[in-house]
């Protein structure tokens, strides 16, 4: 064994004290010889490969195969650092039995080789292509990089599948790949690979997919891809620096099923030829610069066409009516996001397949048509944010199984169809801000598969029925703003999973039944501006994940119970203009996250509980009561004088109030003030000292440092040395706990910024993370990382340069100014393309963790990219389910509340961290304001936006001329920071929203309309 292992053995530690050798004869060179360098290096590695051949022949030639041979040879050329190929054994007598290798059942000739997700580098082995019999070569999700040559590939004349995704392959695509002639699949996406898409590939004679997704590709789509007779499926999306238009000639590919051209730059119409693609199943054309009319000659004859999706291009015009009847496979029909006119055509009633219909976001008039409930497959109806009218279908949902149902935003009237659930599917009903009239169906009340009811802002009258209340699944009941009676009904304990219950603005009146305290996952109860009687139930302290209770404007009695202090989550409480009498309990003072408290209007005595200084309150009203004592220290001062007018009984050191009060307490705080200017003088000494004897350690660590790791991720222009000589204190323009950053300027002129983490525990972990994550994403919207080298605990990272620092160092200094609103909603737009890329075009997918303003850089347009990946994750089936951390990652301020304590992570944390960034480009505050008692800002947006208006959160210094697009950014913010994480939208739906920012619709009263998704 150990003699047939010794060849592999001399390669790596000949390799290694080849490299040491010649690592330190290079730093001596001079630069006007390197040309010389290169060839002693190329010598080298030459004499090496033969050296090794000849051991591989001398001593292996008698046991193993010629294609076990080539094998072992192109395993040279790799480097393997997780052992991937350990058993490829050179004592067996054919490779059949290795890892990644298939052969013929018969022959033991190679068929296969699939090497995915094996952490290879290097360069593409060409001896590869020398096995005969080879059909199929999968190297996806790798460190291959460098160029592929025109040759490189040109022997593997027996390939019909080539997957070379995910790798960091760059330059050009070979434009002689077309010369094997039995391929069938090439996918070459999630690479570098720039320049155009070779015109050669039109002569491809059997390929059925081709997939480029994700490069640099630059030029226009080549016409001569009209010519591949055989393609099924052609995805060219996400090439950004793509232009033109879609070619007329895409036509001809009659065997398409599959065409993905989103975020490809792509201008101009639909070419009518589209028309020709009768077997088209997906279409999707979005996140382009797509103009004109939907063609009739386009729905006339893509006649099997199964799902086809045009959002969010820049459309009019009216729907077709004559060709829309002959899409007779039709089952997914979207063209939301567009400015359609017209009504919707009955045509629609023919489509016997059509299962999913969007038309939201348009300018659609007219009514329903009548027939559209005949649809027997129908499933979703998304029609909201129109101008459309008139009554819905009564029989809707009767013949299918309908399952959503949004016409919110319209201008609907009549009664609610009671036959929405006959079928027993339907989960979401949202009616909101139409002129619904009559009562809430009977039928809705035995509809267990809801989850969401949303038929606020109508005019509905009489009692809910007592089913509705006690669904079993239902997630949200809203209810507001109409003028429904009766009582909230005991049956309400049923529903086990409510977690939001909004009823303000009805005429709801009796008892709130004690059964509300069962319902373990409320945490938000909304009853204001009704005629409530009775007391609070003492059941209602055993809800520890409310967080919001507004039951003011009602006529509730007695006191508030004990016990309030299990309501550890809440950050609101308003139970103002009721009848409530005794003392205030002082358990509201033990609240963590209460920031919004108003009692006013009520009979409560006795004294101000001491304890409510302990809150950090934005709010604070407990005017006219019949409250007596002293105010509290910390708010008896002008700022709070509002607060407890009207109560008669009230002493406190007030202009005017108790005058000896105020000469101690103004001691008392000359020496805490005195006390805190020598806490400061410790900690500069000591932080003096620390910063002596890191530089100290620091120089000492830099002159003894020796690159023992260098990667590389592009072709690069600068060396490690070159790196390393650079990096100087002076230079140094970043610090944090994990390390530093610097600004490097190379030889050449080239500007990088080099991270350097320290310490076992916290950098190394971190710059795995980061290598593991960046070494393999390609984004416009991403920092690009160029290299990457270790050296004991110190680790270096290597990132283009952004000249423009971070956002929070822009955002919140001097030069916010530099900042307008264009320039602010581009940098949301940007940083929201590259969270989407992560989440939704990686895979798997990636979870950032630690998205916050200081995490978004800023180029010298004012181009924003994320990052910092030390913490992100890559999320097995993140769609599926949400995967446990060990510890929390995030900044105090962007953590979304559920991951606080599950500590369970999926892409909803990181929408909901955006959430934040966005409302801090809107209100120009950071997340925690110590101007506002350290309140978090997105409590304190939702709370301020409940009592005033708009403008009381827009940052002062934005041109208001822009205030309607402000708006519309600022209720995605709040859609992002939705306290339940089904309810944000994905940050897919998030760019799309931006997109449509600068055309804000409207509700019928004018109000602004918020964009629906997940949370509608």
């Amino acid at each position: 064994m150990h003699l047939y292992q010794s060849p592999s053995t001399l390669n790596s530690n000949l390799h290694e004290s080849q490299t040491l050798t010649l690592t330190h004869h290079l730093t001596t060179i001079s630069q006007y010889h390197t040309h010389i360098v290169e060839a002693v290096m190329s010598t080298i590695t030459m004499l090496k490969l033969l050296f090794l051949n000849v051991l591989l022949s001398l001593s292996f030639s008698v046991s193993l195969n010629q294609e076990g041979l080539f094998l072992l040879k192109a395993k040279l050329h790799l480097s393997d650092p997780s052992n991937f190929l350990s058993n490829w054994n050179p004592t067996d007598t054919t490779p059949c039995n290795w890892t990644g290798v298939s052969c013929h059942p018969i022959s033991a000739a190679v068929t296969s080789l699939h090497l995915d997700n094996s952490q290879l580098s290097g360069h593409f082995p060409t001896t590869l292509c020398r096995l005969p019999s080879l059909t199929s070569l999968s190297l996806s999700n790798n460190n291959l990089n460098s160029s592929l040559s025109t040759t490189a590939l040109s022997a593997c004349t027996s390939l019909n599948h080539l997957n070379l995704s995910l790798n960091l392959f760059s330059g050009p695509i070979p434009d002689t790949l077309p010369n094997l002639p039995h391929l069938r699949l090439l996918d070459l996406s999630f690479n570098n690979f720039s320049g155009s898409i070779p015109t050669t590939f039109g002569n491809f004679q059997h390929l059925h997919s081709l997939s480029l997704v994700s490069n640099l590709l630059t030029g226009t789509i080549p016409a001569t891809l009209g010519n591949i007779s055989t393609l099924q499926e052609l995805h060219l999306a996400y090439n950004n620096l793509l232009t033109g238009t879609i070619p007329a000639s895409l036509g001809n590919l009659t065997n398409l099923e599959d065409l993905w051209l989103a975020g490809c730059n792509l201008a101009g119409p639909i070419p009518v030829s589209l028309g020709n693609l009768s077997r088209l199943r997906n279409l999707d054309l979005s996140q382009n610069m797509l103009t004109g009319t939907l063609l009739e000659a386009l729905f006339a004859e893509l006649n099997s066409i199964v799902q086809i999706e045009i959002y969010q291009n820049s459309l009019s015009g009216e729907l077709p009516r004559a060709g829309i009847v002959n899409l007779t496979r039709l089952e997914r029909f979207d063209a939301s996001y567009n400015e359609l006119t017209g009504t919707i055509p009955d045509e629609f009633c023919k489509l016997k397949k059509l299962g999913s219909l969007y038309l939201d976001v348009n300018q659609l008039q007219g009514s329903l048509p009548e027939c559209i409930a005949g649809s027997e497959s129908l499933y979703e109806l998304m029609l909201f944010n129109n101008t459309l009218s008139g009554e819905l279908p009564n029989d809707l949902g009767s013949n299918s199984q309908l399952e959503i149902i949004d016409v919110s935003y319209n201008r609907f009237s009549g009664e609610i169809p009671a036959s929405l659930c006959w079928r027993g599917a339907l989960q979401e009903l949202l009616l909101l801000y139409n002129s619904f009239s009559g009562g809430i169906p009977m039928s809705l009340g035995n509809c267990t598969s809801l989850t969401r009811v949303r038929i606020g802002n109508n005019n509905l009258s009489g009692v809910v029925p007592d089913g509705i209340w006690g669904l079993p699944h239902l997630r949200l009941l809203e209810l507001v703003e109409n003028s429904l009676s009766g009582s909230i009904s005991n049956a309400i304990s049923g529903a086990q999973n409510l977690s939001i219950l909004l009823l303000s603005k009805n005429q709801f009146s009796g008892l709130i039944p004690e059964a509300i305290g069962s319902l373990n996952n409320l945490g938000e109860f909304v009853a204001s501006h009704n005629s409530l009687t009775g007391s609070i139930p003492v059941s209602m302290t055993k809800l520890n994940q409310l967080g919001r209770l507004v039951l003011r404007d009602n006529q509730l009695s007695g006191e508030i119970p004990q016990g309030v202090g299990d309501w550890k989550k809440l950050n609101e409480l308003d139970l103002a203009n009721n009848r409530l009498g005794g003392n205030i309990p002082n358990e509201l003072g033990t609240l963590p996250g209460l920031n919004f408290l108003d009692l006013s209007g009520n009979l409560l005595s006795g004294e101000i509980p001491i304890e409510l200084q302990n809150l950090k309150l934005d709010f604070l009203n407990l005017s006219n009561n019949q409250l007596s004592g002293e105010i509290p220290p910390l708010y008896a001062n002008e700022n709070y004088k509002e607060s407890f007018l009207g109560n008669t009984g009230l002493c406190g050191d007030l202009p005017g109030l108790c005058p000896g009060l105020g000469e101690s307490r103004n001691k008392k705080y000359a020496w805490i003030l005195w006390f805190i200017f020598v806490l400061a003088g410790i900690v500069l000494i000591t932080g003096v000292a620390w910063f002596y004897f890191k530089f100290k350690n620091f120089k000492k660590m830099k002159k003894g440092f020796k690159i023992s790791k260098w990667r590389s991720f592009h072709k690069l222009g600068f060396s490690e040395h070159e790196i390393v000589k650079l990096m100087s204190e002076d230079n140094v323009i970043g610090s944090g706990a994990s390390g530093k950053v610097y600004k490097v300027v190379l030889s050449n002129a080239e500007v990088v910024a080099v991270k350097k983490l320290w310490g076992a525990t916290n950098g190394i972990d971190g710059f795995e993370a980061e290598v593991e994550t960046l070494g393999k994403i390609r984004h416009k919207n991403i920092v690009r990382l160029w290299c990457c080298c270790s050296s004991g605990d110190s680790k270096l990272l290597v990132y283009e340069y952004m000249p423009n620092g971070s956002l929070a160092d822009l955002l919140h200094s001097s030069k916010k100014n530099l900042l307008d609103w264009p320039t602010r909603y581009k940098i949301a737009f940007d940083a929201a393309e590259g969270l989407s890329y992560l989440h939704h075009d990686c895979a798997p997918p990636i979870v950032h963790r630690d998205v916050k303003s200081s995490n978004i850089l800023l180029d010298g347009e004012f181009g924003a990219k994320v990052a910092d990946f030390g913490v992100a994750k890559i999320v097995r089936g993140v769609n599926q389910g949400a995967e446990s951390m060990s510890v929390i990652a995030g900044s105090y301020g962007y953590i979304a509340p559920e991951y606080a304590y599950t500590l369970r992570v999926n892409e909803k944390s990181d929408i909901y961290s955006f959430g934040v960034v966005i409302l801090e480009l809107v209100t120009g505050k950071p997340p925690i304001d110590p101007e506002n008692g350290e309140k978090d800002l997105v409590n304190w947006v939702s709370s301020t936006l409940e009592h005033e208006a708009q403008n009381h959160v827009i940052d002062s210094t934005l041109d208001l001329k822009y205030k309607e697009e402000i708006s519309k950014v600022l209720s995605i913010g709040l859609l992002c920071t939705s306290s339940i994480p089904i309810n944000r939208p994905s940050m897919r739906r998030v760019v799309k929203m931006l997109q449509e920012a600068t055309a804000v619709p409207k509700s019928r009263s004018g109000k602004l309309a918020p964009y629906y998704q997940e949370d509608a």
